[in-house]
C-alpha cells in the first residue's frame, strides 16, 4: 500500500516540476493563490524528497505524516466536488477516488510501526 500510494502522489509532485504552469492553474483554482510558476518547481522537488523518504520507510512518523497532510489538504480543497460530484460534470465522480485513498494513508500512518516491508527504519531497528 505504501508503494502504490507513493506512486499515486508522486505523479502530482513530478507535475509541479515538469509543468509548473499547470500546477499554478490548479493552485489558483483550488487553493485561491496566484503564485508564479517558479515556486512550484521547488515545492515539487521538496515533495519528491518527502515521497521518496515515505516510499523507503524512512523517518516514518514524519514522512508518513507529511504525505498524509499533503493528501488531506488536496482532498479537502475539492470539498465542493465531493459534496456534489454530479455538478462537476462527468469527471466530478473522479474526485471521490481521493476519499478511499485518504483512508488508506490514514491507516498507513496509524500502522506505520507495523509497516516493516522494505522499510529503512524497520531494517535499522533490527
Amino acid at each position: 500500500m505504501r508503494l502504490t500510494f507513493a506512486a499515486f502522489i508522486l505523479v502530482w509532485a513530478v507535475d509541479k516540476v515538469i509543468d509548473p504552469a499547470h500546477a499554478q492553474k490548479v493552485f489558483s483554482y483550488y487553493y485561491f493563490t496566484d503564485l508564479p510558476p517558479a515556486p512550484f518547481m521547488v515545492i515539487g522537488l521538496v515533495q519528491i524528497a518527502i515521497i521518496a523518504a515515505f516510499a523507503i520507510g524512512f523517518l516514518r512518523f514524519w514522512s508518513y505524516g507529511a504525505v498524509l497532510l499533503m493528501h488531506a489538504v488536496s482532498t479537502a480543497s475539492t470539498f465542493d466536488k465531493l459534496i456534489a460530484p454530479w455538478d462537476a460534470g462527468p469527471r466530478g465522480l473522479l474526485f471521490w477516488a481521493a476519499v478511499p485513498t485518504l483512508g488508506a494513508i490514514i491507516a498507513l500512518f496509524l500502522l506505520r510501526d507495523r509497516d516493516r516491508l522494505a522499510s529503512v527504519d524497520a531494517a535499522r531497528a533490527g
